[in-house]
């Protein structure tokens, strides 16, 4: 990551990583550990819901405050912020709908007007929504509070479109899959980067989600019965994983460049 002007910035550098494909594959692992992770706290457990929610709050809380005092890109905790992000996102949708009774047809279209309002706020303060220009603190709270709602509205749109719509595990991930794609596409096509960005980045929740629920769920249920504590370890790994070879990247350029 390059520095930016120090008369405007300071010393800050950009706190999010690169759009590639590990960025992608990361995201919508993050996701599926939001949805199977979650269930396993609460039921498989025994934790309950409001423990969870409690615990997993606080431990955002704890993550987020870390993300926010360093002064440039560190994939392990921004991606340990993300994961949590996940799970408290899911937890806050199944507040809503299983706590309160909350419809998903009401949910889902408020938390989409509720990340509008976050990116028209956003833009109106900041004249931007890159993510490559996430160099100052306020810019990095509008990005973690768009971050957050992307969950809970991903969630939401994904539990309505595979359950209440009744699309089903399987073809519920198909659906969102192409969605992904047809955003790419027009992406490569000359669409507007941002604007692609952050419909992609949405509908990976959904996305996972679905994708979550196939791992996990009983096979009576059309899931293939694989459990939410070994889906939720089998993902991690390969975050950790991946998360690793990002760290080991991002140390050995920052040394080269310290260097020189």
């Amino acid at each position: 990551m390059n520095p930016v002007s120090s008369t405007r910035y300071g010393d800050w550098l950009v706190k999010v990583p690169a759009v590639t494909l590990s960025f992608w594959i990361i995201k919508i692992l993050c996701t599926t550990v939001g949805e199977t992770g979650a269930d396993y706290l609460a039921v498989g457990a025994g934790l309950g819901q409001g423990l969870t929610r409690t615990l997993m709050a606080s431990l955002l809380a704890v993550a987020l405050i870390w993300q926010l005092r360093t002064r440039y890109y560190t994939p392990w905790i921004y991606w340990l912020t993300v994961v949590l992000v996940s799970v408290v996102g899911t937890q806050i949708t199944d507040l809503f709908t299983d706590k309160l009774g909350v419809s998903l047809y009401v949910s889902t279209p408020v938390f989409a007007v509720l990340l509008a309002i976050i990116f028209a706020a956003w833009y109106r303060v900041e004249r931007t929504l890159s993510i490559h220009d996430i160099v100052t603190r306020r810019r990095e709270l509008f990005y973690w509070a768009a971050i957050l709602c992307t969950f809970a509205l991903g969630t939401a749109a994904g539990d309505l479109a595979t359950e209440a719509l009744h699309l089903g595990f399987v073809r519920g991930a198909i659906a969102f899959g192409i969605l992904i794609a047809l955003s790419y596409t027009a992406w490569r096509l000359g669409g507007n980067a941002v604007l692609t960005f952050w419909i992609a980045y949405i509908l990976t929740r959904p996305f996972g989600a679905a994708l979550g629920d196939l791992l996990t769920q009983a096979k009576e249920y059309g899931g293939l019965d694989m459990g939410a504590m070994w889906t939720s370890a089998l993902f991690l790994s390969v975050i950790v994983a991946l998360v690793a070879v990002e760290q080991y990247v991002v140390d050995d350029r920052r040394a080269v460049r310290m260097a020189d």
